[in-house]
């Protein structure tokens, strides 16, 4: 039996946790505007409802809310992908649904795909940044192998490249269509769409 100091604590440590959400969903739309360098724990509380020294209650820096931040997204596009891998049921409609899921998420939330580049960018100089970086990179991949496994599966085929080439491949993909769509491009989702599902039918073999 769980004891009545226990449950405290444990009530305690859920809503500390559920408060840290909160900040980190009002500082996103900060971050993904300003983007790392440009943004302080000052300046996320001047555009939100929450002061400075909130923010640092439950943040010890920028450092650990950024990545706070990134992290919890992700996760949530993992999610969505997750829904897609468990939805299908053959390999013409995972396609569809996979390229149509990366549009939508590149139009609906490229500032957020903005952050997230630059933050992994930014692990490249800033030692605090990599192992975190390096966790999301490696969910990110895994959700993609999940895409690609299943898509072979329901093909009657196997993978012909490895979990990390077909991650590297796909990202790429997405990164220079987030690019091009920020400046302007009429058919970088088209591309990307496109793309996405050639891609996905070369990744294994007939």
């Amino acid at each position: 039996m769980t004891k009545p100091a226990e449950r405290i604590s444990r009530r305690q440590v859920d809503k500390f946790e559920q408060r840290r959400k909160q900040l980190a969903d009002a500082a996103l739309q900060t971050l993904s505007e300003l983007g790392y360098a440009r943004t302080s724990l000052r300046e996320i509380a001047q555009n939100s409802e929450f002061s400075h020294g909130v923010l640092h209650y439950y943040f010890r820096d920028k450092v650990e809310l950024i990545t706070y931040c990134v992290r919890q997204y992700k996760a949530h596009c993992v999610l969505r992908y997750d829904g897609i891998v468990a939805d299908a049921e053959d390999p013409d409609a995972l396609a569809r649904d996979f390229a149509d899921g990366l549009v939508d998420t590149l139009v609906g939330e490229a500032l957020l795909h903005r952050l997230w580049y630059d933050l992994r960018s930014q692990s490249l100089f800033e030692e605090s940044f990599r192992a975190d970086v390096a966790d999301i990179d490696e969910s990110l991949e895994r959700m993609i192998w999940r895409i690609v496994s299943r898509y072979a599966e329901l093909s009657g085929n196997a993978p012909t490249c490895s979990s990390a080439m077909a991650y590297a491949t796909f990202d790429g993909l997405f990164q220079q269509a987030l690019l091009r769509h920020l400046a302007g491009s009429a058919i970088a989702l088209d591309d990307l769409r496109a793309g996405a599902r050639h891609l996905l039918s070369h990744v294994v073999c007939a």
